[in-house]
Protein backbone atom coordinates (compact mmCIF):
# COMPACT_ATOMS: atom_id res chain seq x y z
CA UNK A 1 0.00 0.00 0.00
CA UNK A 2 1.31 3.56 -0.71
CA UNK A 3 1.78 6.07 1.69
CA UNK A 4 0.46 9.79 1.11
CA UNK A 5 3.57 11.16 -0.54
CA UNK A 6 4.51 14.90 -0.58
CA UNK A 7 4.44 16.89 -3.86
CA UNK A 8 7.83 16.49 -5.63
CA UNK A 9 9.35 20.05 -5.14
CA UNK A 10 10.66 21.36 -8.29
CA UNK A 11 12.69 24.20 -8.97
CA UNK A 12 12.13 26.50 -12.00
CA UNK A 13 15.22 28.51 -12.93
CA UNK A 14 14.57 31.05 -15.27
CA UNK A 15 15.24 34.76 -16.34
CA UNK A 16 14.55 35.64 -20.13
CA UNK A 17 12.84 32.77 -21.03
CA UNK A 18 10.09 32.48 -17.55
CA UNK A 19 7.20 33.06 -20.02
CA UNK A 20 8.50 31.59 -22.80
CA UNK A 21 6.25 28.23 -24.50
CA UNK A 22 8.87 26.00 -24.29
CA UNK A 23 8.89 26.47 -20.38
CA UNK A 24 5.22 26.46 -20.13
CA UNK A 25 4.84 23.18 -21.58
CA UNK A 26 7.76 21.98 -19.78
CA UNK A 27 5.88 22.50 -16.02
CA UNK A 28 2.49 21.57 -18.06
CA UNK A 29 4.24 18.38 -18.72
CA UNK A 30 6.27 17.77 -15.49
CA UNK A 31 2.45 18.57 -13.51
CA UNK A 32 0.80 15.87 -15.23
CA UNK A 33 3.13 13.46 -13.87
CA UNK A 34 2.25 13.51 -10.72
CA UNK A 35 1.80 15.66 -7.90
CA UNK A 36 4.10 19.01 -7.70
CA UNK A 37 5.03 21.94 -5.93
CA UNK A 38 6.71 24.61 -8.20
CA UNK A 39 8.88 27.53 -7.18
CA UNK A 40 10.17 30.20 -10.11
CA UNK A 41 13.73 31.21 -8.89
CA UNK A 42 14.72 34.43 -10.84
CA UNK A 43 18.92 34.97 -10.03
CA UNK A 44 19.21 38.96 -9.70
CA UNK A 45 20.46 41.76 -12.18
CA UNK A 46 21.92 43.56 -9.90
CA UNK A 47 24.92 43.34 -7.54
CA UNK A 48 24.62 43.12 -3.70
CA UNK A 49 25.42 46.37 -2.80
CA UNK A 50 22.65 47.97 -5.05
CA UNK A 51 20.29 44.95 -3.33
CA UNK A 52 21.21 46.18 0.44
CA UNK A 53 20.24 49.70 -0.82
CA UNK A 54 17.03 48.69 -2.01
CA UNK A 55 15.65 45.35 0.34
CA UNK A 56 11.92 46.45 -0.66
CA UNK A 57 11.08 44.62 -3.81
CA UNK A 58 12.70 41.24 -3.71
CA UNK A 59 16.03 42.77 -2.71
CA UNK A 60 15.87 45.80 -4.85
CA UNK A 61 15.53 44.08 -8.07
CA UNK A 62 13.27 45.60 -9.99
CA UNK A 63 13.99 43.58 -13.40
CA UNK A 64 13.35 40.34 -11.62
CA UNK A 65 10.30 41.50 -9.89
CA UNK A 66 8.58 42.57 -13.24
CA UNK A 67 9.79 38.97 -14.47
CA UNK A 68 8.40 37.23 -11.15
CA UNK A 69 5.10 39.56 -11.65
CA UNK A 70 4.93 38.69 -15.25
CA UNK A 71 5.60 35.05 -15.23
CA UNK A 72 4.17 33.65 -12.65
CA UNK A 73 0.02 34.00 -13.37
CA UNK A 74 1.35 32.17 -16.83
CA UNK A 75 3.06 29.37 -14.92
CA UNK A 76 0.36 28.86 -12.13
CA UNK A 77 -1.67 28.39 -15.20
CA UNK A 78 0.77 25.92 -16.60
CA UNK A 79 0.93 23.65 -13.34
CA UNK A 80 -2.51 23.99 -12.41
CA UNK A 81 -1.89 25.27 -9.29
CA UNK A 82 0.46 28.05 -7.28
CA UNK A 83 4.05 28.50 -8.14
CA UNK A 84 5.91 30.45 -5.43
CA UNK A 85 8.20 33.01 -6.55
CA UNK A 86 12.14 34.06 -5.37
CA UNK A 87 14.70 36.27 -6.60
CA UNK A 88 18.16 34.84 -5.67
CA UNK A 89 22.01 35.29 -6.08
CA UNK A 90 23.16 37.54 -9.31
CA UNK A 91 25.68 33.95 -9.51
CA UNK A 92 23.14 31.73 -11.17
CA UNK A 93 24.79 28.97 -9.64
CA UNK A 94 25.01 30.23 -6.60
CA UNK A 95 21.11 31.67 -6.57
CA UNK A 96 20.18 27.78 -7.51
CA UNK A 97 22.48 25.97 -4.21
CA UNK A 98 20.79 28.39 -2.00
CA UNK A 99 17.76 28.30 -3.26
CA UNK A 100 18.27 24.08 -2.41
CA UNK A 101 20.01 24.56 0.47
CA UNK A 102 17.41 26.91 2.36
CA UNK A 103 14.01 25.50 0.79
CA UNK A 104 14.91 21.78 -0.37
CA UNK A 105 14.01 20.82 -4.30
CA UNK A 106 13.53 17.38 -5.59
CA UNK A 107 14.02 18.14 -9.12
CA UNK A 108 15.19 21.47 -11.24
CA UNK A 109 13.92 22.53 -14.16
CA UNK A 110 16.83 25.22 -15.87
CA UNK A 111 15.50 27.62 -18.47
CA UNK A 112 17.96 29.16 -20.95
CA UNK A 113 17.94 31.61 -24.17
CA UNK A 114 19.56 29.74 -27.50
CA UNK A 115 23.02 28.59 -27.37
CA UNK A 116 24.23 31.50 -29.69
CA UNK A 117 23.05 34.06 -26.76
CA UNK A 118 22.77 32.10 -23.63
CA UNK A 119 25.19 33.20 -20.94
CA UNK A 120 23.96 30.04 -18.58
CA UNK A 121 25.31 27.78 -21.55
CA UNK A 122 28.51 29.43 -21.97
CA UNK A 123 28.98 28.87 -18.34
CA UNK A 124 28.11 25.55 -18.64
CA UNK A 125 25.60 25.44 -15.56
CA UNK A 126 23.55 22.52 -16.85
CA UNK A 127 26.44 20.17 -16.07
CA UNK A 128 27.53 22.12 -13.03
CA UNK A 129 24.42 21.31 -11.74
CA UNK A 130 25.09 17.69 -11.82
CA UNK A 131 26.72 18.32 -8.29
CA UNK A 132 23.34 18.23 -7.26
CA UNK A 133 22.59 14.83 -7.72
CA UNK A 134 19.12 15.83 -8.80
CA UNK A 135 17.07 15.42 -12.06
CA UNK A 136 17.84 18.55 -14.05
CA UNK A 137 15.34 19.03 -17.57
CA UNK A 138 17.12 22.24 -19.32
CA UNK A 139 14.49 23.81 -21.76
CA UNK A 140 16.03 26.10 -24.25
CA UNK A 141 14.26 28.76 -25.70
CA UNK A 142 13.00 26.83 -29.29
CA UNK A 143 14.04 23.39 -27.92
CA UNK A 144 13.72 21.49 -25.02
CA UNK A 145 16.42 18.53 -24.06
CA UNK A 146 15.62 16.61 -21.00
CA UNK A 147 18.51 15.16 -19.15
CA UNK A 148 18.84 13.27 -15.61
CA UNK A 149 22.56 15.31 -14.95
Amino acid sequence: MESSAQPTRVLVVANRTAATPGLLDAVRERAGAGPCAFTLLIPSTVSGLERIADPESHGGDVDATATLELALPLLEQAAGGRVEGLVGDVDPLTAIHDAINVHGFDEVILSTLPTRVSRWLHLDLPSKLAALDLPVTVVTAGSRDEAAL
